[in-house]
């Protein structure tokens, strides 16, 4: 900021110098314009013709006063032989040597003198068969005096603009980056163990929408450790007591007896059953937060409804019934969304008796489809209601369910995938667990399939 701000300002200063200069040029060359037109006024202005070049020049030079800046010499016999009150900056041989090669021209030029830059111009005058000519001399340096004083003004002021500006600039920044520093500082701090610490957030510009990023970024970050630390505690629990059921029997087997061979066979087989069941449901769900998740398309919801019950009347010996049937369609993963209400459905059959009603409907309800599954069972407890969806949360387990508590959190992973939500409603008696879907799913870009 100081560097451009200092650029400016000279930038400025010399356009300045140049356009005054060129202006004071200007100037002066009109002053000594003037003094020959007066001179050519006094000429016409006189009664009677002069004497001669010599009486002619003197009389204009004691009736003229000059500026400051300016010395009026007059020239006849080839020299310098009359001049107006003031001090002569050069010798008159000097002079001399000036003069004679602009008396043919009228010209002017530009020497170097003790007293400064000086301009000499020179206009010739007849009389009879005289020639005498009126010599001005200007001092450029004493004429500029005016404008080196205002540059040395301006340069003064302008240096104080720069101070002012730098220290303004040097303030602000370092506000502005003051949520950076503490950003950066904030990110040293965190580790994979804490990350609890969040930027405060104030104003309302480009960095604090940064901040919120960030803050939200860690949000993201310790959800997704705390979640995965549960994870691993819970998934190494479960896969705990199988592994311990397997070591068990095989450190009681008897190689001996072939009865007790085959009996331990079956069991750990069993049990690697479970355990296969349950590492293929954690690699699902951990498959669930991929953009390659689901394969949507157009489903017609009335014919997954139908095609849900059919399938569902294979899982248990209960009256299936049909509440409603959505004319409309949905873009989703056919397959995902089949798997998802037969998790509820097998739920549902865990939790009511050989006969009891089980039924599955669907509607539409404005931009949204809900489909749902419906028993006459216990119900889940209001406190229970968002614990059943977490990995591994169980609420009442009835007799003889060997599950995990896995599968309604499958179950709210397909539906998120699907930028739905999951919910249970007191069907009185039971439950009524309700998918909700948008019609159009928003989904991110899909990751290349592996």
């Amino acid at each position: 900021m100081a560097v451009l701000v200092l650029a400016g300002l000279v930038l400025a200063g010399v356009v300045v110098f140049t356009i005054e200069s060129r202006r004071l040029d200007q100037e002066i060359a009109a002053e000594v314009d003037q003094e020959f037109a007066e001179l050519g006024e006094f000429d016409r202005a006189s009664d009677r013709p002069f004497a001669s070049v010599e009486a002619m020049i003197r009389l204009f030079l004691e009736r003229n006063v000059p500026d400051d800046d300016e010395l009026l010499l007059g020239w006849w016999d080839d020299d310098v032989s009359a001049q107006s009150v003031g001090d002569l900056p050069l010798s008159r041989a000097e002079l001399r040597d000036v003069v004679r090669p602009l008396l043919d021209d009228n010209g002017t030029a530009r020497v170097d003198s003790p007293a400064g830059e000086l301009q000499v111009a020179v206009q010739t005058i007849e009389q009879g068969d005289q020639t005498g000519a009126l010599v001005v001399v200007t001092n450029l340096d004493r004429a500029r005096d005016g404008l080196h004083d205002t540059m040395r003004t301006y340069a003064i002021v302008a240096l104080l603009v720069l101070l002012l500006v730098t220290a303004a600039a040097f303030w602000l920044s370092g506000r502005l980056l003051a949520p950076l520093r503490t950003l950066r500082e904030t990110a040293d701090d965190i580790t994979e163990t804490d990350l609890s610490q969040r930027l405060p957030v104030t104003g309302n510009d480009d960095i604090t929408a940064l901040t919120r990023t960030f803050n939200g970024m860690l949000d993201r970050l310790e959800a997704a450790f705390v979640g995965q630390r549960q994870f691993l505690d819970d998934a190494g629990h479960e896969l705990k007591t199988p592994l311990t059921v397997l070591r068990g029997h095989l450190e009681l087997l008897d190689p001996d007896n072939p009865d007790d061979v085959a009996e331990t066979r079956l069991l750990l087989l069993d049990e690697i059953d479970r355990m296969a069941r349950l590492v293929g449901d954690l690699i699902l769900l951990a498959k669930s937060d991929r953009p390659d998740f689901l394969r949507p398309r157009q489903v017609d919801v009335g014919a997954l409804t139908a095609d849900v019950v059919a399938k569902a009347r294979g899982l248990g010996d209960r009256e299936w019934i049909v509440d409603a049937v959505a004319d409309a369609e949905v873009e989703a993963d056919e397959q995902r969304l089949t798997q998802a209400l037969l998790q509820l459905a097998d739920n549902a059959v865990k939790h009511t008796a050989p006969g009891d009603p089980v039924a599955i409907g669907s509607a539409t309800t404005g931009a949204d489809v809900r489909i749902w599954v419906r028993d006459t069972g216990p119900g889940v407890p209001a406190a229970d209601r968002q614990l059943i969806f977490e990995r591994f949360g169980r609420s009442a387990v009835p007799p003889g369910d060997e599950g995990f508590g896995l599968g309604l959190s499958i179950v709210g992973a397909i539906v998120r995938a699907h930028g739905g939500t999951v919910a249970v409603e007191d069907a009185r008696p039971g439950a009524r667990f309700v998918l909700t879907l948008p019609r159009v799913t928003k989904l991110e870009d899909e990751w290349p399939a592996s």
